[in-house]
């Protein structure tokens, strides 16, 4: 496992402040260098080290002491930001999870929240509201950008019409060009639990068929293509 650990002694936090210990989960280098420069610029925060692959970072929030990881959500590997999450939070005293990534569909979003995380951020966001999310979900407290809070604000109203975490699962495999007998093997249910999946989001969309479906569900921001 390949990890980079912060050169150099950080700036001594302000007020007595306690340091929050990050750790950065991005398959991007570029993309992790500039969270690292943003984010030690910040006197109470120290990053820890930074990794490429989801599987590096459950590896690590086990063994070193952390309090917030930053999480995308796509890597390159096999496992997903979600699941990473998901097997970091299941830990007794595990680090917060703050998903910083640049996908806001309903997929996503309900995966990351499902799995555990603690917040949830766009990449698009300005260094003044990524510190301040960081801070909040050190507090253990959730922080979510404007727009993933006016997203999940959505669901609630419209409840009878909003796709549950499940059917945007399988409307995403859709997506993927994946068979019903494939999603079905995916995700471990029947092929006739799926085609009922399928009435339901149709019923919910408003559309008669599995292209009708993506379409308007691309279209409303609910699933990625």
């Amino acid at each position: 496992m390949t990890t980079t650990d912060s050169p150099g002694t950080p700036a001594p936090p302000q007020d007595g402040a306690d340091v929050i210990r990050l750790l950065l989960a991005d398959d991007h280098p570029v993309v992790r260098a500039g969270l690292r420069a943003v984010l030690e610029t910040e006197p109470d925060f120290e990053v820890v080290a930074d990794v490429a692959t989801a599987e590096q970072a459950v590896e690590l929030a086990a063994g070193r002491d952390l309090d917030v990881v930053l999480m995308d959500l796509q890597f390159g590997g096999r496992m997903l930001g979600s699941q990473a999450t998901a097997a970091i939070t299941a830990r007794p005293d595990a680090p917060r999870v703050l998903v910083l990534t640049t996908y806001d569909t309903d997929a996503d979003i309900l995966a990351a929240i499902e799995a555990g995380a603690t917040g949830y951020l766009l990449k698009d966001a300005p260094p003044e509201e990524l510190a301040a999310a960081v801070r909040t979900a050190a507090a253990g407290k959730s922080a979510l950008a404007p727009t993933i809070a006016l997203r999940l604000m959505d669901r609630m109203r419209t409840p009878a019409t909003a796709l549950s975490r499940r059917e945007t699962e399988v409307l995403q495999l859709v997506a993927d060009g994946l068979s019903n007998a494939a999603i079905s093997k995916r995700l471990f249910l029947s092929q006739a639990t799926v085609k009922s999946h399928l009435v339901h989001i149709y019923a919910k969309l408003g559309v008669d068929s599995r292209t009708s479906a993506v379409a308007a569900a691309t279209a409303q921001g609910l699933i990625r293509r």
